[in-house]
């Protein structure tokens, strides 16, 4: 627990929380305030759990899905791919999972982690894997759709091989914005600018996913490159659930919509501490390789929250 404490100190607060109480305040004096918003969290009602039998279950192609220990094995062959989806739904909060993609030649393939609401006004977070050949780098398009509308992706390179090892992919959602964390490194804050007219997700609860699957049509080179079948089947594994959120049925949830009632929603988590605005500068001078806000041939008119 003290690891994990520490971890949450850094990851959630940073130099916000220590900021306020001096520079020289030791993480350890901070663990019972961390322990303390924790407890908090599960009496609120918020979901958290590493267990994926009591999060999650499969949702397509049950067969093709296998659990090793502590790992869930998603395969994709020429029959199928596979997937799973939560039993519940949230509305606000943290969603983590580590993911170790396919090894080797994995063109065609995606590999997702996705939150998703229902119907076609749906909203959706997206994480998509996009697989490449041998030697190639996989590509990282994160997406988000509100009110059944997407168009919003963003690539990005990782920094790492996200084949050899098991690396935490992560929604944080709140009123504030929406962080994607690669190992608790911002790549991308989709933030709310609801002031300008664009729209933000915030009334639909929405379910968590993972899943892989064949999109040879566009997944790799815009689908020049297709999945060659001889390497199948295609393994992606999944560990490390992790749900800290807002658990509702209902669309629009007053106990999920209550301002200030979660950590997640607190005032000094509307924006990135110095370190993470930081590492966000470092991805996205690195690492990002394609940005719509920056596609100026793509939209007849740039989408509002693209404006500065």
């Amino acid at each position: 627990m003290s690891q994990k404490a520490d971890s949450l100190i850094c990851s959630f607060y940073g130099g916000r929380l220590l900021d306020s109480l001096g520079s020289g305040t030791p993480l350890k004096s901070l663990k019972p305030l961390v322990l303390a918003l924790m407890a908090l969290a599960i009496v609120q009602n918020s979901a958290m759990s590493d267990d994926f039998n009591q999060l999650f279950q499969p949702n397509w192609a049950p067969d093709h899905i296998s659990t090793e220990g502590d790992q869930i094995k998603l395969t994709l062959d020429t029959i199928s791919g596979c997937g799973f989806e939560s039993k519940k739904k949230y509305l606000f909060g943290k969603v983590s999972m580590q993911v170790k993609l396919v090894e080797g030649d994995s063109a065609g393939t995606v590999t997702a982690l996705y939150m998703a609401s229902e119907g076609l006004n749906h909203d959706e977070l997206d994480f998509e894997f996009l697989g490449n050949v041998s030697g190639e780098p996989y590509l990282v398009q994160t997406n988000v759709y509100v009110n059944g509308t997407g168009n919003r992706e963003q690539r990005h390179t990782l920094w790492f091989d996200p084949t050899a090892a098991f690396h935490a992919y992560s929604f944080l959602w709140n009123r504030y914005s929406i962080l994607f964390l690669v190992d608790e490194v911002p790549i991308r804050v989709f933030a709310n600018k609801e002031e300008n007219g664009a729209p933000y997700p915030k009334t639909q609860a929405m379910g968590v996913q993972g899943s892989v699957w064949n999109a040879d049509d566009w997944a790799t080179q815009g689908g020049r490159v297709k999945t060659n079948w001889s390497h199948a089947p295609f393994v992606s594994t999944f560990r490390g659930f992790e749900i800290d959120a807002c658990e509702t049925d209902d669309i629009a949830s007053s106990k999920c919509g209550r301002v200030g009632e979660f950590w997640w929603d607190k005032p000094r988590m509307s924006g990135l501490n110095r370190h993470k605005s930081h590492q966000l500068k470092w991805v996205r001078r690195r690492h990002l390789v394609y940005d719509y806000c920056m596609d100026s041939g793509r939209f007849y008119e740039m989408p509002r929250e693209c404006i500065v």
